[in-house]
């Protein structure tokens, strides 16, 4: 058994596991009696070594197909109909993602905020949130859960939803972040992580960031740019994770930048890779830009190195600006 399909029977054995103490919970659910029979049809497969075989034709499926341990059929052997619904179950989740995304350009209580969210396909698994707390405070959530597609988009739901929840409870940041890593941990499958920049900006121009293992953000201020190193590792990996605050104090027109790998792991015709040090430098060179004017500068020149050459990611870039 190949090394990615020893860590899908792993994660399929723990699914099943969940999947068998709620049927015990809900009396026997017709739903979670037949996904429990599916899977186990699936491990049976893999145990026979026809895991990632289309059932009909018997040829090799689809790479992004054989992630999903309960698919059978190669994209080819699929009937008009299935693929029409297929389609417009994408298009369901992608419209829905959509609508999950908070307004464009944002201003509230003296900061303002621009982002760009890009998929890669049909949905995305970066993450990307600006809320107005109760008391007058800004939070914004900014991250990337592991893998890409419907899985990645529908564990960024569950991780929006979280969040969203846990904010009304007015917990520190660090607890907050805490819990929320306890109950990602807890409900997903052990493969499924997601890095994450949690910050709070009050009225002030205080900040208090966390960072669970996502790429540095950069701290534009007084005329310089420096790297913000995450304070903890990505949320799901440990249950009981503990995470550091760092606090900053922004002055009028400094700004924080925020972005995926979609970025730094964008490559051009001669496979070159973008990297941490090109943003660094952009960012040096347009630091007084307001946030909508440092996205679109930022995308540009992503673009202008990409040369032609295709995404291999999905990509989200966030500009954060004290405006007063």
């Amino acid at each position: 058994m190949a090394t990615a399909q020893v860590d899908i029977h792993t994660d399929m054995l723990g699914w099943r596991q969940r999947l068998e103490g709620a049927i015990s919970d809900f009396d026997q659910s017709p739903h979670l009696v037949h996904l429990l029979h599916e899977l186990n049809s699936a491990l049976d497969r893999m145990d026979k070594g026809t895991y990632g075989t289309c059932a009909i034709c018997e040829g090799p499926m689809e790479k992004d197909i054989v992630v999903d341990p309960l698919a059978r059929y190669c994209l080819d052997c699929l009937t008009s109909a299935e693929v029409q619904a297929l389609q417009h179950d994408l298009d369901s989740v992608s419209e829905i993602q959509s609508e999950m995304l908070p307004q464009r350009d944002f201003s509230f209580a003296g900061w303002q905020a621009c982002y760009h969210y890009e998929a890669l396909g049909p949905v995305s698994g970066d993450y990307c949130d600006l809320l107005r707390a109760d008391n007058g405070d800004l939070f914004f959530l900014f991250g990337d859960v592991a893998g890409k597609g419907i899985a990645a988009s529908m564990l960024m739901a569950h991780l929006s939803a979280t969040f969203r929840s846990l904010i009304t409870v007015d917990l520190p940041l660090n607890q907050l972040v805490e819990r929320a890593n306890r109950i990602f941990s807890e409900s997903t499958m052990p493969a499924y992580f997601a890095t994450l920049v949690c910050g709070r900006a009050n009225s002030s121009g205080e900040i208090e960031l966390c960072n669970a293992g996502h790429l540095p953000p950069l701290l534009i201020r007084g005329g310089d740019v420096k790297t913000l190193e995450a304070t903890g590792l990505p949320l799901g990996l440990f249950s009981g994770e503990r995470y550091a605050v760092t606090h900053l104090k922004l002055n009028k027109d400094d700004s924080l930048l925020l972005y995926t790998d979609g970025v730094t792991e964008a490559r051009n015709p001669l496979d070159g890779e973008y990297g941490s040090e090109r943003l660094l430098r952009l960012a040096n060179k347009y630091q007084l830009l307001a946030p909508q004017q440092l996205v679109a500068a930022c995308l540009q020149d992503v673009r202008d190195f990409r040369s032609g050459a295709p995404r291999t990611d999905d990509l989200t870039v966030m500009a954060i600006r004290r405006s007063e």
